[in-house]
């Protein structure tokens, strides 16, 4: 799978899973090798994997293909089902599955919540009706960013499903825990029978890539990702702007085609390739990684900088001044 593949889904499906204790790096290794085997479907898009987090308890799967039927192929098809054989040890009960068919990208780069409910046809009406109403009342907190209602799935899904994003888990949080919701939960008893999740895509296509090709989920840390960010944007905008010195560019348009080709630089070259393969295992840590890793992390970015400083003087001091 590459960068062009992670474009917009007709069809997707999100898949929970807890795993047993103990198990979660074989459980990994398992998903990237049946994640390697959707690839050869027709229609894959992509495919991502989360790991659990403070709001979403088990792994999360999400699968994109360009249609339903596509899909639906690969959701069914003896090849995923002799993987889910061999992969049942790792299992600590059974998966949940919800799929969502539409024109755009299903999950945006936000903490996205995912809610199915089970809906009887004579009722409908009435779930609309409070389906209005929750989103009247999600929509008046601080970082929402929006709700999408999606129709049951023939032949994939007999639940209803909906998304809802926030620009934080903090956000989220607040709503979730918000006398609002649980008022309007009540008014919605009926319909209590529902189950929710949450996957936080919050830190954007950086760092959506190994070394190999294959997606991966954002970092768990915000910090984790400046520092990174740090790391590679300081010796993209140095070089850039040495690159672009001999054209002697007004300030106001030197700012602007360098921000634009740093953007460039730093999407599909300085990340993938430098501080994605430098700072791997320090964003994305292992469960049973000790402490001291992340001490040797950060020793990691300060060495990098100061290389970098050191280099960049004599360049520009010793060797070359800028006009």
């Amino acid at each position: 799978m590459n960068a062009e593949r992670n474009i917009a889904a007709a069809a997707t499906a999100i898949i929970g899973q807890k795993v047993l204790p103990g198990m979660e790096r074989q459980f990994e290794s398992w998903q990237e090798d049946l994640n390697t085997a959707a690839s050869y479907y027709p229609g894959f898009l992509g495919a991502e994997v989360s790991p659990p987090t403070r709001l979403q308890t088990d792994w999360v799967v999400v699968y994109r293909f360009d249609s339903v039927a596509h899909l639906q192929a690969w959701i069914n098809s003896a090849t995923r089902q002799t993987y889910l054989d061999v992969g049942a040890r790792y299992f600590d009960g059974p998966a949940t599955q919800q799929v969502v068919s539409s024109g755009t990208q299903s999950l945006d780069p936000l903490v996205t919540v995912v809610v199915t409910h089970r809906v009887h046809p004579n009722q409908v009406d009435d779930f609309l009706d409070w389906q209005h109403r929750m989103v009247e009342e999600e929509s008046r907190f601080e970082g929402f960013r929006g709700t999408e209602l999606f129709r049951p799935v023939e032949g994939l899904q007999e639940e209803w499903t909906t998304l809802y994003r926030y620009d934080s888990a903090e956000h989220l949080d607040a709503w979730l825990t918000s006398p609002q919701r649980q008022e309007v939960l009540a008014e919605g008893k009926k319909f209590s029978d529902f189950d929710l999740r949450t996957i936080d895509n919050s830190f954007g296509s950086w760092f959506a890539f190994e070394g190999n090709g294959k997606e991966t989920p954002p970092p768990p840390s915000e910090t984790r990702t400046s520092l990174a960010i740090w790391v590679g944007l300081y010796p993209t905008v140095v070089l850039l702007t040495l690159a672009l010195s001999p054209l002697h560019l007004p300030l106001w348009i030197g700012l602007l085609v360098g921000n634009l080709l740093s953007s460039f630089i730093m999407s599909f070259l300085t990340m993938p390739y430098y501080v994605n393969p430098l700072l791997g295992r320090w964003l994305r840590p292992p469960p049973e990684e000790p402490a001291r890793a992340n001490l040797r992390g950060l020793g990691i970015v300060v060495a990098a900088l100061a290389c970098w400083a050191v280099v960049f003087y004599f360049v520009t001091v010793r060797i070359w001044t800028l006009p």
